[in-house]
């Protein structure tokens, strides 16, 4: 019952006039590893209500390590991540990555390591929790 309160209050805040949510992220086309366009004259205000998702595509290829980075809606992002898991080989050439996250500028440079402090869950169980969210989320709104 608590879960249903506190998802009916999510979602009226999604729908309310004047409770517009909006991310920034990073886009570019195909930049090179030495560029991965983190930088501030590569952060856009994505489009209100529609795009909630930041996503990055690193492509493996023979010239290098090629980004690409959006805004992106949650279902085009997830569907486009699940649809490429089998062609995410990290270190292979043509390997083709694609992640989604709902943070500002999360699809920006990859955290410094800090030791072996804590892991890291995979790819696949990310995307799987993110569709489950978004089920849930579509029952109650």
């Amino acid at each position: 019952m608590w879960l249903l309160g506190v998802a009916a209050t999510f979602c009226g805040l999604l729908l309310a006039p004047g409770g517009a949510l909006q991310i920034q992220c990073y886009q570019c086309e195909e930049f090179q590893l030495n560029n991965d366009c983190s930088a501030p004259e590569f952060i856009v205000n994505c489009t209100v209500n529609v795009q909630d998702m930041c996503q990055k595509e690193i492509m493996e290829k023979s010239s290098g390590i090629l980004y690409r980075k959006s805004c992106a809606s949650s279902a085009a992002c997830l569907i486009a991540s699940a649809g490429y898991q089998s062609f995410c080989s990290p270190g292979k050439v043509d390997s083709v990555c694609i992640s989604c996250c709902n943070t500002p500028l999360c699809n920006g440079p990859r955290p410094k390591k800090r030791g072996n402090s804590g892991t890291v869950p995979r790819a696949g169980m990310i995307t799987t929790i993110l569709f489950l969210k978004l089920a849930l989320l579509s029952l109650y709104c």
